[in-house]
C-alpha cells in the first residue's frame, strides 16, 4: 500500500526540485514552482498495484557470464497502465546485428536472458531524454525500460509534482507488465528477459522514485538501484540491496548533503561517486566533464550487481576516480 506519509514528504521535498532543472540532464537555471493545493498527493491512482508486483517470476535456471563485448540496441515502445494511469514506457535492448549505430526500432533481440533496469526520469523529463544512457546499458548488456509517469513527463496536462509519491507504484508496475512478456509466445521479449536480476536507476525525481522502490514501496524483485542527483523517500526496508548514487556536489536543485544523508543513513552495501564541481545533471551529457567516470561507473556497477562481474567491481575505483572530476568511495 502507498505511505501516506509520502505526500507531506514530497510536499517538502518540492521546495528544493526545481521543474525546469529536473526537465533534462542539461544544466538549465533552478526555478522553483511552488505545489498548490493540499499536501495529498494529486492525481492518486484508481487502483493499488498488483500484489505480484513484489513476486519474482519463475525462471528457467541458466549458466550466466556477463557479455564480454557490447551488443547493437534495439528500441520498442509498449503501453502499460496501472489502475487509469497511462505508463508508456521505452524500452532499449540488446538487438542482433553490428554494435554501434542508432538503436533499431523493434530490431530483433539478441540471444541470451538479460537484467531488467527501471529508469525513471526527472521532473518534466521523458524517457528520451536519458537515452544517452540507456543505450548504453542497453549495449551492456541490460534491457531497460523507462515509463513516462503520468503526472510529472513533459507532456503532462495537469503536472502534478506530489504525484512523485505514486510513482514507486507505477515502476513496480511497469516492471510486472514487462516481465510478462519473457513467457509471451510470439513477443519480442520472450526467453530474453531475465527477472531474477532486477535494477532500478533515475535521475532527480526519478532519483527519488528508485530510492522509493527500496523504502515503503518496497519491491522485493529489485537487487540493485542507482540514484542520480536525488536522495531518501524514506528508509529502506527489505533485503540488502547495492545502492550507488551519484551526485555533483556544486548541485542547487537537489543538494549534495541530501545525496549524501540516504548514503549514511543506509547500512547496505553501498557508493557515492561525487561529481567535482557538478551541477544537477550536466554530467550526464557525451562529452560533458564527469561524463565518462559517471558512465563506466554506472555500468560497471551494473554488471556486478546484476551479472555476478567481480572483474567488474574491481574496476569501480578506477572508474569514478579523476583529480579534479570525480571521486569514488563504496562500502560493498
Amino acid at each position: 500500500m502507498p505511505d501516506r506519509r509520502a505526500p507531506r514528504r514530497l510536499l517538502a521535498l518540492c521546495l528544493v526540485l526545481s521543474v525546469a532543472a529536473c526537465s533534462s540532464p542539461a544544466p538549465e537555471t533552478p526555478v522553483f514552482t511552488p505545489p498548490s493545493g493540499t499536501a495529498a498527493a494529486s492525481g492518486a491512482p484508481s487502483a493499488a498495484p498488483s500484489a505480484s508486483a513484489s513476486v519474482r517470476p519463475t525462471a528457467t535456471p541458466v549458466v550466466r557470464v556477463a557479455p564480454k563485448s557490447a551488443f547493437a540496441v534495439g528500441v520498442r515502445t509498449l503501453k502499460f497502465t496501472r489502475g487509469d494511469r497511462a505508463l508508456p514506457t521505452t524500452v532499449w535492448y540488446p538487438a542482433t546485428g553490428k554494435a554501434g549505430g542508432s538503436p533499431r526500432k523493434d530490431a530483433a533481440a539478441a540471444a541470451g536472458r538479460f537484467p531488467v533496469v527501471l529508469f525513471s526520469h526527472g521532473l518534466r523529463g521523458l524517457p528520451t531524454y536519458y537515452q544517452q544512457l540507456t543505450t548504453r546499458f542497453a549495449a551492456a548488456g541490460f534491457v531497460v525500460a523507462g515509463p513516462a509517469y503520468p503526472f510529472t513527463n513533459h507532456n503532462a496536462d495537469p503536472f502534478k509534482q506530489l504525484d512523485m509519491a505514486n510513482q514507486p507504484a507505477d515502476g513496480s508496475a511497469v516492471l510486472t507488465a514487462l516481465l510478462k512478456l519473457d513467457t509471451k509466445s510470439g513477443d519480442l521479449f520472450a526467453g530474453h528477459l531475465d527477472g531474477a536480476h532486477i535494477g532500478v536507476a533515475g535521475h532527480s525525481a526519478g532519483g527519488y522514485t528508485s530510492a522509493g522502490m527500496l523504502a515503503n514501496n518496497r519491491d522485493a524483485r529489485v537487487d540493485a538501484a542507482i540514484v542520480i542527483s536525488g536522495g531518501s523517500m524514506g528508509a529502506f526496508q527489505g533485503a540488502r540491496t547495492p545502492v550507488l548514487f551519484v551526485h555533483g556536489d556544486a548541485d542547487a536543485v537537489v543538494r549534495y548533503q541530501a545525496g549524501r544523508d540516504a548514503y549514511n543513513a543506509t547500512s547496505w552495501p553501498r557508493a557515492f561517486l561525487t561529481l567535482l564541481g557538478g551541477d544537477h545533471g550536466a554530467f550526464l551529457g557525451p562529452g560533458a566533464k564527469g561524463f565518462d567516470q559517471t558512465i563506466k561507473t554506472m555500468t560497471d556497477f551494473l554488471r556486478w550487481a546484476l551479472w555476478g562481474d567481480a572483474a567488474a567491481k574491481g574496476r569501480l575505483s578506477a572508474d569514478g576516480t579523476r583529480a579534479g572530476v570525480a571521486k569514488f568511495e563504496a562500502k560493498l
